[in-house]
């Protein structure tokens, strides 16, 4: 399905019944990466699996913007009516989700963020120069916007009172002590590393995190 928000398409896919709960994929994904667990998850809710702006099959646009994207899933929001949403987001999907949750929080009931940054100094050393080096070999959009953005700091989450379940990989592209430091900053919020598991290992066509989120969103 597609819907017209924020002068762009977004397609999406709507499974289930029960309280709305978004799905946001990473960088350079769509939606699909979430097929295996959103079997599991729509027995509980309403699930609105979505491609964000310039991935899958939503537009294609100039604008690569994490502020545009909060505003493109603000829009789906209230164009389909969900009221108070549920919202797991996935590295880039993660940083539209905590967006979103700093500058419209009266939409979204709870979040999980799932291997989140901050800022490109969140990235170990390595993972940074990989990064720089595809976006310097490529020039993909993409790439320059983890190169570049987020830049949320600490202290601007500290007003963030929606209540959120922080979840980071053992061996993840970020640095260690961001999860922790963001889960203590955050008001509200709980935090779970998977051991043994790397940045994506744990949610890309995986059911393992349904039952922490089940226990976490009702």
């Amino acid at each position: 399905m597609k819907v017209t928000v924020n002068n762009i398409e977004l397609a999406y896919e709507k499974f289930g019944n029960g309280e709305p709960l978004i799905l946001l994929h990473g960088n350079g994904e769509d939606h699909h990466i979430f097929d295996v667990i959103t079997k599991k998850l729509q027995k509980d809710f309403t699930v609105y699996s979505v491609d964000s702006r310039n991935h899958g099959e939503s537009t294609k646009t100039e604008d690569y913007s994490y502020e545009t994207m909060a505003t493109d899933i603000y829009s789906f929001i209230n164009t389909l009516k969900l009221g108070k949403v549920n919202i797991v987001g996935f590295s880039d999907g993660g940083i539209i989700s905590l967006i979103l949750a700093m500058n419209q929080s009266e939409c979204i009931r709870k979040m999980a963020l799932l291997g989140v940054n901050l800022k490109p100094g969140d990235f170990k050393e390595d993972s940074y120069r990989f990064i720089k080096d595809t976006y310097e070999e490529t020039k993909d959009p993409l790439f320059k916007l983890m190169l570049e953005h987020p830049n949320i700091e600490l202290a601007d989450v500290k007003a963030v009172t929606t209540p959120t379940l922080v979840v980071g990989a053992e061996h993840d592209v970020f640095k260690p002590e961001l999860f922790v430091n963001l889960a203590n900053t955050l008001p509200n919020a709980e935090l779970i590393i998977m051991n043994g598991h790397e940045h994506d290992s744990y949610i890309v066509n995986q059911d393992m995190l349904y039952p922490d989120l089940v226990k976490f969103f009702i």
